[in-house]
């Protein structure tokens, strides 16, 4: 089979931060940026794949979700345990130094884990949980 990761979805709460953040601190190329009804839907990649994309969308922006829904989904959000996205880089130490001088909210800093891989933590302006491991 020849399957690949095409899009992705994150919640944010600031569209601009997340902007910022993703485009400016991680240097992702921003695909798409559209508002609907008071809403906003910012794609974003990284640079050299085009095929693969993270959607920052409204969180619980589907119509399905409840008002208690979408209220535990924020709270959860704030306390950084909604969401996740693990990325990768060949040099953990600059990217580490990049995004943490670019206001990244430090969790963990650059740590050999015993599981084999050497990675940090940040959270993004929505409290998404952003770990990146150092390729190896």
């Amino acid at each position: 089979m020849d399957i690949t990761i095409h899009w992705t979805f994150l919640p944010h709460d600031d569209p601009d931060a997340s902007l910022a953040f993703y485009r400016d601190t991680l240097g992702f190329e921003v695909r798409n940026d559209v508002g609907y009804d008071g809403m906003r839907w910012i794609t974003v990649g990284p640079a050299g794949q085009p095929g693969t994309s993270i959607v920052l969308e409204p969180p619980a922006a589907g119509p399905g979700i409840t008002d208690d829904e979408r209220r535990m989904i924020v709270e959860m959000m704030a306390k950084g345990s909604y969401a996740r996205l693990t990325l990768a880089t060949a040099d953990l130490d600059s990217t580490f130094k990049r995004v943490q001088a670019g206001g990244g909210e430090v969790v963990q800093e650059p740590t050999e884990q015993p599981y084999g891989i050497r990675d940090c933590a940040f959270r993004d302006p929505s409290g998404n949980l952003i770990r990146i491991n150092e390729l190896r």
